[in-house]
């Protein structure tokens, strides 16, 4: 953890069956199906399948046991704590696959929507003080313009959206990601959460980085934990989107197999990074994607549908930072540039900064610089296209040359006729080709 990031306050772990506020039908129909999946049997394997304290699937079990749906079948060995072994009785087995014809759903019990709201307002990503050190720090291994941290910072800090454009290889996306890396504290990701009795799963592998897990008290039988073990505790999300991005990726996902819910991308990406890298590439136009954006951006909240029809709110806490080769009077009309927050343009580098950028990429690739190659280079080159210099420009040509010298068996080296030829696979002539 950064000094200059202050902890997140844990979400605090249940200790009674009314502290779920959940439908107790609901939780013994998740429990049994549980049970009758993976066939666990001893409370505490219960309970961690669960993702519950053990005095609360306790509760459960006793209550399943009143109502003839589990049985007890006595200790299980010496090696299990003389723990009781609970097995569903027919009349269990029976309501379970009731219960899975309504929902395939099973395992981690969820966490209602407005309990998980709670959270959201203690993790904010609004709640980050993001430092000029800081921010420095995240982005030490780029050549940026002077000026570009002083109109960067305050976008960052504010968790508010950002708009970066300009011409296409000077780094927008590696800005985008050292945004992320700023942001090094870690929040904590519901598993699933319910909504009118449906179960929405949100935690996902792929985009959620887990911390290392906590060790629990050694009391197996009581199964403490410093927070609600319905939580994964991650990074920070990070959500990044392409040319692939469409409408409908951004509505609830159902299973018809299954019967289940799976969060959209942005309810995945809340307390973290919603990026929206090449934006004007996607089948989708811009303002329209903008326009699905309006609600979410001016009032922290997303609306969703259930497949039954049903609009709900969620939270929508995520730092949204939109990516463009166009310019944005090209793609957007005043009222979408106006939601917008932060609009910021990224520039090339002038000549100082694209040397300084060549000399640490021929560092990094262990080429030596040659003084009358560059000569050649900044001369005759850049000068035939009007000195235009473009960040990614030193990383493809330092690449070709070490190509070329790969191929010849020669060491890396730089020569005039080798930037040539570097030069050549990076521009196309305009020219008619006979079909």
């Amino acid at each position: 953890m950064n000094a200059q990031t202050s902890a997140v306050m844990a979400p605090p772990s249940p200790r009674r069956l009314q502290d779920m506020k959940l439908p107790v039908v609901m939780m013994l129909d998740i429990m049994l199906k549980t049970m009758f999946r993976i066939n666990v049997a001893q409370v505490s394997e219960t309970a961690s399948a669960l993702c519950l304290p053990v005095q609360i699937t306790q509760e459960l079990i006793d209550m399943a046991r009143d109502q003839h749906l589990v049985e007890a079948k006595g200790t299980l060995n010496a090696n299990t704590r003389n723990e009781i072994a609970y097995h569903l009785t027919d009349l269990g087995k029976s309501r379970a696959l009731d219960a899975l014809a309504q929902s395939e759903y099973f395992g981690p019990m969820p966490v209602p929507l407005d309990v998980y709201r709670q959270q959201v307002e203690r993790q904010s990503v609004r709640n980050m003080q993001i430092t000029r050190p800081r921010l420095e720090g995240a982005m030490d291994h780029l050549v940026l313009p002077d000026d570009l941290l002083k109109n960067l910072g305050p976008a960052v800090s504010a968790g508010r959206s950002i708009l970066l454009y300009g011409a296409p290889g000077n780094g927008k996306s590696s800005i985008s990601n050292c945004i992320r890396a700023a942001l090094d504290d870690e929040i904590y990701v519901p598993r699933a959460i319910e909504y009118a009795s449906q179960v929405i799963t949100v935690y996902d592998p792929i985009v959620h980085s887990a911390a290392p897990p906590e060790k629990p008290k050694r009391n197996v039988l009581r199964r403490v934990t410093s927070y609600d073990s319905r939580y994964v505790k991650c990074a920070r999300p990070t959500v990044i989107t392409g040319g692939e991005l469409s409408l409908d990726m951004l509505d609830l996902v159902y299973n018809p197999t299954a019967r289940t819910y799976q969060a959209p991308l942005q309810l995945k990406a809340t307390g973290g990074i919603f990026i929206v890298d090449d934006l004007g590439r996607q089948k989708e136009r811009p303002q329209s994607i903008v326009n699905r954006w309006i609600v979410p951006l001016e009032e922290n909240k997303d609306i969703l549908a259930l497949r039954s029809g049903e609009n709900f709110e969620v939270p929508f806490d995520t730092l949204v930072i939109f990516s463009t080769n166009f310019h944005p009077n090209e793609i957007f009309d005043q009222a979408a540039l106006r939601r917008i927050f932060f609009k910021i343009k990224i520039d090339g580098p002038d000549q100082r900064n694209y040397l300084k950028i060549f000399a640490m990429v021929a560092k990094d690739r262990k080429i030596p610089l040659d003084d009358a190659t560059m000569a050649h280079l900044l001369n005759n080159k850049y000068r035939s296209i009007g000195n235009s210099f473009v960040n990614y420009q030193p990383v493809f040509l330092i690449d070709q040359i070490i190509a070329i010298c790969d191929f010849e068996g020669i060491p890396y080296q730089m020569t005039p006729d080798l930037m040539d030829r570097a030069w050549a696979n990076m521009f196309i002539d305009d020219e008619a080709i006979p079909r």
